[in-house]
Parts: C-alpha cells; sequence; structure tokens
C-alpha cells in the first residue's frame, strides 16, 4: 500500500481539484449548489491525476527515461516496488473507475434534460482519460514531444473550472477565465519545476520537454560562470 500512495503522487492532488474548489465555490455564491455534483467532480478529477500519474511512472519507467541520473525520489517501476504487470493493471482499474465516475457526474449535472452537453461532457471525459494515458505511454507519447504543458493548462485550468460551473448553471460565465487560467499556469509551473529537475536525464532520454527544449540547465550554467 505505500508503494501505491507514493506512486499516486499524493502531494500533486490538492492542486488538481483547484479549478473544481473555484467553479463550485462561484456557483455557490450566486445560489446555484449541490454536493454531489461537487462530490462526484472532485472523484472525477483525482482519477484523472492518479491515472496521469501511474500513466507517467509506467511510460517513463518502460522507456527507461527513470534511470540512475534522474534526481528526485524513485518511481515505482524504476526501484522494482510495483511491476510493470500491476501498473497496467492499476492503470486500467483507475481508467474505468475515473469514467464511472465522470458518467455519474454527468448524470446528475443533466439528469437526462440536455442531452447535447451531455454528450459534449463525455467526449470531453473520454479526451481526458486519453490524454492521461498518452503523456508518457505509447510509441509517440505528446509529453515526449513538450505538449504535456497544454494539456495541464487545458484539463485542470479551463476544462475543471469552466466544466463545473457549467454543471450547475448550463451556461457559460466569463468571469471565471481569469481564474481559469491562473490555475491553468499554476499547474503548468508545477510540472515545469519538476521538468526542470529532471532536465539532464529526460534530455539523455530523447523526452523533450518543453524546459529541455529551452535548455534552463544550459542557460543556468551560462549565468553562473
Amino acid at each position: 500500500m505505500k508503494h501505491w500512495i507514493e506512486a499516486a503522487r499524493v502531494r500533486t492532488l490538492p492542486l488538481s481539484i483547484s479549478g473544481i474548489l473555484v467553479g463550485s465555490f462561484y456557483a455557490m455564491s450566486q445560489g446555484i449548489f449541490n454536493w454531489k455534483i461537487v462530490i462526484l467532480a472532485l472523484s472525477t478529477t483525482l482519477g484523472l491525476q492518479i491515472l496521469s500519474n501511474f500513466a507517467n511512472d509506467y511510460g517513463d519507467g518502460m522507456k527507461g527515461t527513470d534511470n540512475e541520473d534522474r534526481v528526485g525520489p524513485k518511481r515505482a517501476i524504476q526501484s522494482g516496488a510495483i511491476t510493470p504487470g500491476a501498473m497496467r493493471y492499476a492503470i486500467f482499474i483507475t481508467a474505468f473507475l475515473t469514467l464511472v465516475s465522470a458518467m455519474l457526474l454527468i448524470y446528475f449535472s443533466f439528469k437526462g434534460k440536455y442531452l447535447m452537453y451531455s454528450i459534449i461532457f463525455f467526449v470531453l471525459g473520454i479526451l481526458a482519460i486519453a490524454s492521461a494515458i498518452r503523456y508518457t505511454v505509447g510509441k509517440n507519447p505528446y509529453g515526449y514531444r513538450g505538449y504535456g504543458d497544454v494539456f495541464v493548462f487545458t484539463f485542470f485550468g479551463i476544462v475543471s473550472t469552466f466544466g463545473i460551473y457549467f454543471m450547475f448553471s448550463k451556461q457559460m460565465d466569463w468571469l471565471l477565465l481569469l481564474p481559469a487560467t491562473a490555475i491553468g499556469f499554476l499547474s503548468v509551473g508545477v510540472l515545469n519545476l519538476n521538468n526542470m529537475r529532471d532536465e539532464e536525464s529526460d534530455r539523455k532520454s530523447g523526452k523533450n520537454t518543453i524546459v529541455v527544449k529551452n535548455g534552463v540547465l544550459g542557460q543556468r550554467n551560462t549565468i553562473s560562470s
């Protein structure tokens, strides 16, 4: 259990639910609120974050990106604490539970009265789950091409903040744009801090994050010299 908790990267979870909390409190200030929607939105978002963390551990571990050059705590696959087979199973189970949570969220939000909205949010849910897995898993993961920032900003900033508010109100409110953008950039900032730590090992492994493309380590060395 200890190794699974570490693989879930609990410290990354609070930031992932920030958009849900902001959108929910904004809806509450307008007198529109439903605890069922909030709880299901939180469980769906946490599921996506944990799924992304499991997939990242598996993808980087299988590609050899998590190696002896990596700075920071060893990941589950890298250390051998969790086998690749067990991690694949955990990814499948987490994806399934997240999808179930998303479907329940859609049901309690729209209850069959808004079919088009239900379809749109269901498609967004599928895209979010697929994106969480494809970040580092597969032959051509987008995280290895520097697009991880786009996923984080979009789903944990814009979609989560606007999405939860829309589920309450059934309308958009552009006053949420600034907080949604701020949360998105904060999430991207955390991602880039981790990538700055892993720049050297990522560069050697061909994981071309934004940090690797910008050459932060080289710039830092130039400034210090």
